[in-house]
């Protein structure tokens, strides 16, 4: 009989047994060493908990406790450490031969979540703009001006949609609401991506600070 364990991951209560919460730690351990120069670490690390916690959720589905199988296919979503660069600290040598080779079950799809990198008041235009593939947000946000002016029903919805539509808050949310894979390399690559505009936009508000100082 294995050993199990209690752990929180992404903010989510798990019973997992002794394989399967150590090979998580060797798997969480290599992704933590692999960006553990980047700025972004903690923000990376963060997310990438967020998403493995949503994939058990999914992957349980009534069972008690995380095994093996629920690992291995997580791994296969979020991505083996050779696939985004890391020496590869895992189990899965071992268990390569093993049943779980078919092909990942989960599916790239887009959600529908608020946008608050590019919104103006609330975000809702942004996240139907990105969720239906409308490359400028202009044009949603003028369809909402013209409902406003053509009876009004606009206004109303924008704020029942604002209430019901949750926002992208990590980088998982903001790569789903654009369809996008939500593995390890796209959650770094997004969170070092807001990193770098932020450092952009603080850089830019102190050259203007500064030259308005000189006049």
């Amino acid at each position: 009989m294995n050993k199990i364990f209690n752990i929180n991951l992404g903010g989510y209560p798990f019973t997992i047994d002794d394989n399967a919460f150590y090979a998580l730690d060797k798997y969480l351990n290599t992704i933590k060493k692999h960006f553990s120069e980047s700025e972004g670490c903690d923000d990376i690390i963060s997310d990438i908990e967020a998403r493995i916690a949503e994939l058990f959720n999914e992957e349980l589905k009534g069972q008690p406790i995380v095994g093996m199988r629920e690992v291995d296919n997580v791994i296969k979503v979020m991505g083996k450490p050779q696939d985004f660069g890391a020496t590869e600290e895992s189990h899965h040598e071992a268990t390569a031969k093993k049943e779980y080779k078919e092909e990942s079950q989960y599916k790239t799809g887009k959600k529908l979540f608020r946008d608050p990198d590019t919104k103006v008041v609330g975000g809702v235009a942004a996240g139907l703009a990105a969720y239906f593939g409308v490359h400028n947000a202009l044009w949603v946000r003028i369809a909402f001006v013209i409902g406003l002016f053509g009876g009004g029903v606009s206004l109303p919805l924008y704020l029942i949609l604002w209430a019901v539509i949750p926002e992208a808050k990590t980088s998982g949310d903001k790569l789903s609401m654009k369809g996008e894979k939500i593995n390890v390399s796209n959650i770094a690559k997004k969170v070092e991506e807001e990193l770098n505009n932020l450092t952009d936009t603080i850089n830019e508000f102190t050259r203007e600070f500064n030259s308005k100082k000189k006049e």
